[in-house]
């Protein structure tokens, strides 16, 4: 390994020589934490389509699809908006490894609040606690992951792969294990599950927290105690101003995706103004700057992806063939799938990463491939479009989602890299919390775009959506040599 001035030393980044496949080796107990929490929530995503469509008497809500693709677009973009309020409280409050402790506690009183209270409101309570909970450890997990490593550390984007990996072994197994769970006993136990996981997950990662560097637990940016009443007030006024507008009736279920996109860009547009309104060095700004078209082909390809949830959920239950000697396995299993190819690929391109070392595709090019090759993978969908019950065959599927893979390690873990790499000192996890916006506005746009989708128009859904990702992609990669200048040594 090669150090630079601004590094720390190794006995700060490596605890005296003991490493985690050649990383440092307080990434084994981020990796852990991360594990199970993913573990919790694609285990609970995996089977909350169902329980919200599924009839009464399947043990569902029995609601209408689209409202149903809606809502799961909504909480999965809430999520992700959420990462604002973490980054923040890290940034001026606590700093992001309490944060990051604090916010699985809040996951797993969700995860039971689903598994305990029946109905709407156990709905309600269950992913709001999961929403705000995961948008805390989301954003500051990905911070201190990136506090192991100096500036130029050329093992970064290698370990926020296995990071990667982490987060795959728990999205792997948590729809196998819930989604049998749901199938064969009810989708209450298949909660259960998700906050037994959690559950796991927080204690083991309470024995190594006193392993992590100083920084984790820095306060960058404190908040003056003269300001936490104004604080805590405009934190008060929001809660109201939701709660009123819920019940005259302007947020309801069935535009809960649209509101979320709304509130994101807003929250968006106003988080970059404040960053790059603020006292900044020219390459800091510049910085920034370079991040805004990455933030954009980032959401057009989290707005394809994460249909796994929506679209691609309603294609299993209607065109799949999920036949395998005679017993249909579970339609969560699917979920599953991409996961696999994480696990068996992360290591992969990390090695390759890690193989060439400065001479890799610089970040603007990945972005640019990863979200073509999302596109490409929509266009896959094209051939069996229009077919009737059980057309699909699950090599297809597997085939399909293999491109889904391939475009999200190009994308998603260089995504986590280079926004500590970009952001400025001051707004070191707010800068993590941006990326997730653009996986926020993705995802809600996700649930709005599902809405359109029926089995009747799927070719011209398939077709257009690919085609805009890979024409967003092309354009990324002509402007690719202008955000490489502005991102001012950055790679």
């Amino acid at each position: 390994m090669s150090a630079d001035a601004g590094a720390p030393t190794d006995t700060t980044r490596d605890e005296h020589g003991k490493t985690f496949f050649g990383q440092p080796r307080s990434l084994a107990n981020i990796f852990g934490v991360e594990m199970w929490e993913r573990f919790s929530f694609y285990g609970m995503q995996g089977i909350l389509l169902l329980y919200l469509y599924f009839s009464v008497a399947d043990g569902g809500l029995a609601m209408p699809k689209p409202v149903a693709a809606g809502i799961v677009g909504a909480y999965g973009g809430a999520v992700y908006l959420s990462t604002i309020i973490g980054a923040w409280v890290a940034d001026r409050l606590l700093g992001s490894e309490r944060v990051l402790f604090y916010s699985a506690i809040v996951i797993m009183c969700g995860h039971l609040s689903l598994a305990l209270l029946p109905g709407l409101a156990g709905l309600g309570v269950g992913l709001v606690l999961i929403a705000v909970g995961s948008g805390g450890l989301k954003a500051n997990a990905t911070t201190v992951v990136g506090t192991l490593y100096g500036e130029h550390d050329t093992r970064r984007d290698a370990g926020f792969s296995i990071f990667y990996l982490g987060i795959n072994l728990g999205a792997f197994f948590g729809p196998l294990l819930t989604g049998l769970l749901q199938d064969t006993i009810g989708f209450h136990f298949g909660f259960g599950l998700a906050a037994l996981g959690m559950a796991i997950g927080l204690v083991q990662y309470s024995f190594g927290r006193k392993r992590l560097p100083a920084e984790a637990s820095k306060v960058p940016n404190p908040l003056p105690r003269s300001r936490y009443g104004l604080w805590i007030g405009i934190a008060l006024a929001g809660v109201a101003v939701i709660v009123v507008l819920t019940l005259v009736g302007v947020i309801r279920a069935t535009n809960l995706s649209l509101v979320v996109i709304i509130v994101t860009v807003v929250a968006a547009v106003a988080y970059f103004a404040v960053i790059l309104a603020s006292n900044l060095t020219d390459v800091e700004r510049s910085r920034v700057y370079a991040f805004i078209p990455l933030f954009i082909a980032s959401t057009a390809f989290w707005s394809l992806y994460q249909q796994q949830f929506t679209v691609v959920t309603f294609y299993s239950d209607t065109r799949l063939n999920r036949d395998i000697f005679g017993w249909e396995f579970p339609i969560s299993w699917v979920q599953s799938i991409n996961p696999i190819f994480i696990i068996i690929l992360s290591g992969v391109f990390a090695a390759i990463w890690t193989k060439m070392g400065e001479r890799q595709p610089s970040t603007p090019i990945k972005f640019a491939l990863g979200t073509a090759i999302m596109g490409v993978a929509f266009l896959l969908f094209l051939p069996f479009a229009g077919g009737g019950k059980n057309s699909t065959p699950l090599i297809a599927m597997v085939g399909i989602l293999f491109v889904f893979t391939i475009a999200e390690l190009l994308l998603s873990p260089v995504g986590l890299s280079v926004s500590t790499k970009l952001a400025p000192a001051r707004f070191h996890a707010q800068m993590v919390a941006l990326f997730f916006l653009s996986v926020a506005l993705g995802t809600a746009l996700s649930g709005q775009l599902a809405e359109l989708y029926s089995p009747q128009t799927e070719g011209w859904y398939f077709g257009i959506l690919g085609a805009i990702a890979i024409v967003i992609g092309v354009l990324l990669a002509l402007a690719a040599p202008w955000i490489r200048r502005a991102m001012r040594g950055v790679q």
